[in-house]
């Protein structure tokens, strides 16, 4: 009996002594963070197909998470602008331009982010700059529009977005 307290003792000391040299919970916290960080960090294929939705759906949504720097909601407003001159494309762009009309003149609440991309730079580009011209001035402060698109249509859209006050963030399709 007496050896086996002994034992079981020796045990137990040697559980708590094995438990107390494992990373403590800030080690994995900041391993955490440095992980997310190079995940960040990592560039996003493109995809190839400007006709397959769901490839470019996964692609924006991995662009726009990569951009939540100092975005407080963790639902941001994604616009998915189609590609294509079929009449149901146009219609879906056309409804959609409608959807974030009255968004912006609604407004959005400051700490939200709105992000625009699709296959075709130059018809999302379109579409921003058509809906901000409701845009009351300043009513986007604190906002973050983030615009996935071509360098050749960053200026302009930045321009449309000017009078709003909103936080204009580009990132170059590649």
């Amino acid at each position: 009996m007496k050896n086996y307290l002994r034992i079981l003792f020796l045990a137990l000391t040697g559980v708590l002594l094995l438990s107390a040299c494992g990373p403590s919970e800030e080690d994995k916290r900041k391993a955490a963070a440095a992980a997310a960080e190079a995940e960040r960090l990592r560039p996003v294929p493109m995809p190839t197909d400007a006709t397959d939705k769901k490839a470019w759906q996964t692609y924006l949504g991995k662009v726009v998470m990569n951009n939540m720097t100092g975005v407080k909601t963790n639902q941001p407003y994604m616009y998915f602008v189609p590609s294509g001159d079929a009449p149901e494309t146009q219609d879906a762009r056309k409804s959609q331009l409608e959807n974030v009309s009255g968004t912006v003149s609604r407004g959005v609440l400051p700490g939200n982010m709105l992000a625009f991309g699709g296959p075709d730079s130059k018809l999302t580009g379109d579409l921003v700059v058509e809906a901000f011209k409701s845009a009351s001035d300043g009513s986007f402060k604190g906002v973050v529009v983030l615009f996935v698109g071509a360098a050749a249509d960053q200026d302009r859209v930045k321009e449309a977005l000017a009078k709003s006050g909103a936080d204009f963030r580009f990132v170059e399709m590649k």
